[in-house]
């Protein structure tokens, strides 16, 4: 598992991209999302790890406060300036960044491990791709703590498919010979025992759905450059990699001039 240090820092470079590019979660996940776990507009969610907010926007209109845990100081800003008008505060008392939708964005500068916030405070905690940067046992403890009694955990992560069409058979070729430690931290390292462990003793379900996004040829290069692996502007392998990308698009590119990527989004769900 990356360091601490490492896994904070690590997107730091990238948040532009990230904001424009990186997938959604679909609409009948949050539906279900609800229905599990019961929320209503009176629920308090802890989204730990969100990022830019992609999975605290969603959340917003079906609860009354979304906690926003972030400890990367550019991902919390651009979550805070896409969600709301303020600054994040570093600690529990957070900032109150207005509303989207019914919910208040409340933005929190900690970590997975020490959220900051209050015992038996929240109904839900969330973390969508994410958990695989968290100290497991240490995330695990500090979630029971904030959890109200009969509270649920929900880890959810875009997989990116990567062998149902010729073009994502190629992409993943791609980055197996040109993206920086790929290998090591794409996410699908977490697998089945080690969310199994997480939830236990109790049980859990895992719960799938289809999803897409389709790129020109820009938002495929952003696309892949918002991935921490990925070499950017100025590290050494950029423009082999972005060159690459050019003759992967050329290569694949459909009548609309578009490449598709397909996911399939794990909801994993349960009660600690």
């Amino acid at each position: 598992m990356p360091s601490a240090t490492d896994s904070t820092r690590r997107f730091t470079d990238r948040v532009a991209n990230y904001v424009r590019y990186r997938p959604a979660y679909p609409a009948a996940l949050l539906e279900t999302l609800r229905e599990r776990a019961r929320l209503t507009p009176a629920s308090v969610v802890a989204d730990v790890g969100s990022g830019t907010g992609i999975l605290a926007a969603l959340l917003l209109p079906l609860v009354r406060r979304v906690y926003a845990v972030e400890p990367n100081d550019a991902m919390r800003a651009a979550a805070e300036a896409w969600l709301g008008s303020g600054h994040g505060a570093g600690n529990a008392a957070g900032t109150a960044n207005g509303t989207r939708g019914a919910g208040e964005f409340v933005s929190v500068a900690a970590t997975a491990e020490a959220t900051t916030l209050p015992e038996a405070s929240v109904d839900l905690v969330t973390a969508g791709q994410a958990f695989h940067w968290f100290d497991h046992a240490a995330a695990r403890r500090e979630f029971a703590r904030i959890l109200r009694p009969g509270g649920h955990v929900a880890l959810v992560w875009n997989e990116r498919e990567t062998d149902t069409t010729p073009f994502l058979r190629s992409y993943e070729a791609l980055l197996q010979q040109h993206a920086r430690d790929y290998g090591r931290v794409k996410h699908t390292n977490v697998d089945e025992t080690a969310i199994a462990a997480f939830f236990a003793p109790e049980r859990h379900e895992c719960i799938e759905t289809a999803n897409e996004q389709r790129f020109d040829l820009d938002g495929l290069v952003g696309r892949s450059l918002s991935s921490s692996y990925a070499p950017n502007p100025g590290q050494p392998g950029h423009e082999a990699f972005v060159a690459a990308l050019r003759n992967l698009f050329a290569a694949h590119a459909e009548a609309d001039g578009r490449v598709s990527f397909r996911y399939r989004t794990r909801l994993y769900f349960g009660r600690l």
